[in-house]
């Protein structure tokens, strides 16, 4: 019994390697240099990784300046929205202070202000000051 039980096991991967013959014989030779390497010598060997090395490092480079690049446009948007926004209230506080300077340049406001200091409002018009140059 033992015989049969080794016997079955034995004829098992005698088909696996008949089917890995079928298939290596119908597949084109470039795709079996890619399934070579790919099984045979793990997803990358050592020598594939050393000379994509410097490949790899550009593209980490392409990366890391896309991503600095996104970052500073953002902080860019932001203060230009910042700014936009300083401009909007300094208008808008221009605009105050200029109505309220309209408002107390008027003569009547700035009656008002001087009456407290004793000063009144001219009521005649002014006088005519004439000065003789013969002299």
């Amino acid at each position: 019994m033992n015989n049969r039980f080794r016997e079955h096991i034995d004829d098992e991967p005698e088909m696996e390697e008949e089917i890995e013959l079928k298939v290596k014989k119908n597949a084109p030779e470039g795709e079996n240099l890619f399934f070579k390497k790919l099984f045979a010598e793990g997803v990358v060997s050592k020598e594939a990784a050393t000379q994509m090395l410097p490949y790899i490092i550009f593209l980490s480079m392409l990366c890391m300046l896309y991503i600095a690049n996104s970052h500073m446009a953002i902080k860019n948007i932001r203060k230009i929205d910042q700014l936009n926004k300083e401009v909007k209230e300094l208008s808008w506080e221009y605009k105050s202070l200029k109505a309220d300077l309209m408002f107390k340049s008027k003569l009547t406001e700035v009656a008002k202000k001087v009456d407290t200091l004793g000063i009144k409002e001219l009521t005649e018009p002014p006088k005519k000051i004439l000065v003789n140059s013969n002299q």
